[in-house]
């Protein structure tokens, strides 16, 4: 015999029961007036589920169906704050977030019990330490110049710096807090591709400028670059350092567009394009189609800025093209002054799926690779490198640095700084903390004088845990980190060194054909300075 189901359509006849109910009785009370007036509504709502066409589950289950739609609404916030494992990452996990919090609010970042990790867990990874600890230094010496012969107003940077976030992706309190944080703190703030704000302005903190496809900032009325007004911004003083962004971690090689409504005054006069009108970033430069031309591009703009330091920001991807911008530094003598390698993981306020889970290179793998190309073509004593994917703590410094940058950069740590829960809202203009939304009343609850302190707090306390680090492992500065330091379990029974784990370059391996055969040598050999093509792969003997 079956067991008796109820059916789908009980929740929809009890709808109905009470507003015949309270209809009967509406002379009894107020109760038979709220009791008819929700049963007739909910009886309207189970009649408009079954005439609809889009949703099945509602014609199949009337009123019920959308108690589907309220778990789906609120199931990310259950999930982080009800059911979520505090090393579980989505994409941060909560006790980085924990983290950030405590050390922007300036509490201690210790806790009790020893560590939460699996340590015999495939890829854990950890710091060697030394029996001889060092005296641990001061952050405030954590600096690095950046500025090679060719650039005549060098730059003193922090190991730590806010990554590239560009105003109309956060609010004006955003970036009105980051850059005030920056200036507290001695650190610097990268503006993101949408130029310079009068926001960025306020703070006076350091600025380094993102120059990408839409050369929004210093582009004529036709979207190409507009060299006039590039100059008139880039020799203001608060300005310290432009970089040309070729491809953004989340979504390399993917273009964009802000839509004409959301393109309101303020973001069109900071862009310079029409107010109301869809604003497009291009998914390529039009100011150079080769890596010769790159060079050029960065010497023009060197020149134009008064000498400052010019860089460039990618994603890696096909290794012939960033090769190819190795050789052309070769040929023309002209340098870039840093690359910053941007990681894959890294963040955005929108991007398509696809691009964001399956295009471009892991940052370390990237970092790896860009550090190896510029050590075989003996340029890199010349050129910084800066790193930037998920970013958020003293360790996750330490570990860029050790397998071959000169600084790290983060953007989403800084944003849980400024109070951000992750509620994964960027792209719908509701963040409910005020920093990435356009939305007026939302982003007053940003106070800004506040969140600049937990700004420069989170900045201070993360050099200091770095700075203990280092003394642990026998240190006195971060360019003392080196591939040996950082180790990682690779089996249950077994640990390795990042030095024996991957390929490091020595001084001219590429020059002199040295480089290992197959992947470097191989990639080399196609890579060109003329184009972003690769030559023909030899045949096979």
């Amino acid at each position: 015999m079956k067991t008796p189901r109820p059916s789908r359509y009980a929740a929809f006849l009890l709808c109905l029961c009470m507003a015949a109910i309270g209809l009967v009785l509406l002379s009894r009370g107020a109760w038979a007036w709220w009791l008819a007036g929700i049963g007739g509504a909910l009886s309207l709502l189970g009649v408009i589920d079954l005439v609809q066409r889009r949703h099945s589950i509602q014609r199949n289950y009337p009123v019920i169906g959308h108690i589907r739609w309220l778990a789906e609404t609120v199931r990310p916030e259950l999930r982080q704050y009800l059911f979520e494992a505090d090393e579980e990452a989505a994409p941060f996990s909560r006790s980085q977030r924990s983290l950030v919090y405590r050390r922007a609010k300036g509490l201690a970042g210790e806790h009790a019990f020893g560590t939460l990790l699996d340590v015999y867990r495939d890829g854990y990874e950890f710091i060697a330490h030394s029996m001889a600890p060092a005296k641990a230094s001061d952050p405030e010496s954590f600096r690095i110049t950046i500025g090679g012969d060719q650039c005549a107003r060098p730059y003193s940077a922090s190991v730590f710096n806010i990554s590239a976030m560009s105003f109309g992706s956060l609010s004006a309190n955003a970036i009105r807090a980051l850059n005030n944080g920056a200036r507290i703190g001695g650190f610097y703030h990268d503006t993101g591709e949408g130029s310079i704000s009068p926001y960025h302005r306020e703070g006076g903190g350091d600025i380094v400028w993102e120059v990408a496809s839409g050369y929004f900032g210093c582009r004529d009325k036709n979207g190409r670059f507009d060299p006039a007004k590039f100059e008139a911004q880039a020799r203001t003083d608060q300005v310290k350092m432009i970089e040309i962004k070729l491809s953004q971690g989340a979504k390399p090689g993917h273009g964009g567009v802000l839509p004409g409504p959301k393109v309101t005054p303020e973001i069109a006069q900071t862009r310079g394009v029409p107010v109301g009108v869809d604003c497009v970033s291009p998914a390529r430069h039009s100011a150079f189609a080769t890596p010769l031309e790159l060079m050029a591009f960065i010497a023009q703009l060197r020149a134009l800025s008064g000498g400052k330091p010019v860089g460039f920001k990618l994603c890696v991807g096909q290794p012939w093209e960033f090769m190819g911008i190795v050789k052309a530094m070769l040929e023309t003598g002209v340098r870039p002054d840093f690359i910053v390698v941007d990681g894959a993981e890294g963040g955005t306020g929108a991007a398509p799926t696809e691009f964001s889970d399956h295009i471009g290179t892991p940052m370390r793998e990237g970092l790896l690779f860009v550090r190896n190309v510029l050590v075989g073509a003996g340029l890199r004593d010349q050129i910084r490198i800066g790193a930037a994917g998920r970013v958020v703590s003293a360790f996750d410094i330490a570990s860029v640095l050790a397998i071959g940058a000169d600084w790290a950069n983060a953007a989403r740590g800084f944003m849980f700084a400024l109070g951000c829960v992750q509620s994964l809202s960027c792209n719908t203009n509701r963040c409910p903390t005020g920093v990435a939304t356009q939305d007026k009343l939302r982003q007053k609850a940003l106070v800004v004088p506040d969140k600049a302190e937990r700004v420069a707090n989170f900045h201070r306390q993360t050099l200091h845990a770095l700075a203990d680090m280092l003394a642990a492992a026998g240190l006195e500065h971060p360019d003392q980190l080196t591939p040996r330091h950082l180790v990682r379990r690779v089996s249950a029974t077994e640990i390795r060194q990042f030095r024996q784990l991957h390929t490091f370059l020595e001084p001219g391996d590429l020059l002199e054909g040295r480089a290992p055969g197959g992947f470097y040598a191989d990639s080399w050999a196609r890579a060109r300075a003329d184009s972003f093509s690769p030559l023909a792969a030899p045949r096979p003997v």
